[in-house]
């Protein structure tokens, strides 16, 4: 299960492949990398290996892992001044979801004059930036969830006023991307369960999103099936190889597919995670039953094609059937409350969700309230509407 691909951009996959991560930065044009990473990989095997292949060739490698699971504007800032006092010149990316997007978030803002929140996924923000300026990124995803990997966006929590605010520039994009499924044989159940998940959110939302775009629904579609297959076995059993393999091909295939759109779980999603601090995509696995109870009405035809690609009979039942039962196969918690989520802050959570980017294509309009009814539901554990 090797190969080689250049959507959206150049893609070297297969186990073993992260022995070519020197050959990707000079691909990429990188001499003097930012290696970014997390405090809980920064002195793991496979990060060792992959400073080796570096080391191997004497390229100068600046080490930054001062990043949280919900990476924020601080971290950004912290990993923009090691970019600078190691005289770097582009960014691997060598992590999760929230490594990808913080490394990603530090080449981009190499040389801007703005703050990052001024380069928000909104309207034609992104021409503030100067494009000349942004640095090249090389990424080595070492879960299979976000699919950060083959996006132009980072999700970066904004401190302050507890919202993830979604950034986005076509630069972004990394130039070379590493998929190696063998990095991710060591990754816990639970870490494979919550990953996992988010890849199947992406590729279920981006589906059942409004906007015409066939290529994407026949890849959501795709991503689905593979996920289906594959993602009860890499949690019961992190030593499958071929699992994890088709795991990490359905997350950026999830990844590819959201340009169509995404919806109501993650824009309730992403406050929740802004304030508790959950894991993005377990907060997503919570919220999926109760995203598609309250978008029945607007999928039509879309159910039976989401059944099939999962292997389920036809029906909205059976669909959701067999979501709460690889739910529970896999040990995602049924309620919000299992997260640690409380009442306390439902008000704005609802609020924060409607004016989340996401919001927009969600099949069935969302208000506030309907943003509250769904978080109540995900409180209690009610799946019928």
């Amino acid at each position: 299960m090797k190969a080689n691909w250049s959507f959206p951009t150049s893609i070297r996959f297969g186990a073993g492949r992260i022995n070519e991560l020197a050959d990707a930065c000079a691909t990429a044009g990188i001499r003097r990398p930012l290696f970014v990473t997390d405090g809980g990989l920064v002195d793991h095997q496979i990060t060792a290996e992959a400073l080796a292949v570096l080391e191997h060739i004497r390229l100068p490698v600046t080490v930054f892992s001062d990043v949280h699971p919900n990476p924020t504007g601080e971290d950004v800032e912290r990993g923009l001044a090691a970019f600078h006092e190691g005289a770097c010149d582009g960014v691997i990316a060598f992590g999760g979801g929230s490594t990808l997007d913080t490394g990603k978030s530090v080449a981009f803002m190499h040389g801007q004059n703005l703050p990052i929140w001024d380069f928000e996924d909104i309207g034609d923000f992104w021409m503030r930036a100067d494009a000349s300026v942004i640095a090249p990124i090389v990424a080595v995803p070492t879960t299979a969830g976000t699919g950060s990997e083959v996006g132009r966006a980072a999700v970066i929590t904004h401190s302050a006023t507890h919202e993830k605010k979604i950034i986005f520039h076509p630069k972004m994009l990394p130039a070379e991307v590493i998929c190696d499924p063998a990095l991710t044989l060591g990754l816990p159940p639970h870490l494979t369960t919550g990953a996992g998940m988010d890849a199947l959110a992406h590729c279920v939302e981006a589906f059942c999103a409004p906007t015409f775009h066939p290529m994407a629904d026949g890849i959501a579609l795709e991503g689905m099936h593979l996920i289906a297959r594959a993602l009860p076995r890499a949690v019961h059993d992190g030593s499958d190889l071929e699992a994890r393999a088709m795991m990490m091909a359905a997350a950026s295939m999830g990844a590819v597919a959201f340009q169509k759109g995404l919806g109501a779980i993650h824009s309730l999603s992403h406050p929740i995670g802004a304030l508790y601090g959950t894991h993005h995509g377990m907060t997503n696995a919570v919220f999926l039953p109760y995203v598609l109870a309250f978008n029945r009405s607007a999928l039509g035809g879309k159910i039976d094609r989401m059944c099939t690609a999962l292997g389920l009979d036809p029906g909205f039942e059976r669909l959701m059937d067999g979501m709460l039962r690889l739910r529970a196969d896999i040990g995602v918690p049924h309620t919000l409350a299992e997260l640690g989520v409380d009442n306390a802050q439902a008000e704005w959570i609802a609020g924060r969700a409607v004016a989340d980017p996401s919001t927009a294509t969600n099949p069935v309009p969302l208000s506030a309230e309907a943003a509250r009814r769904i978080f109540d539901a995900a409180m209690r554990g009610e799946t019928e509407w």
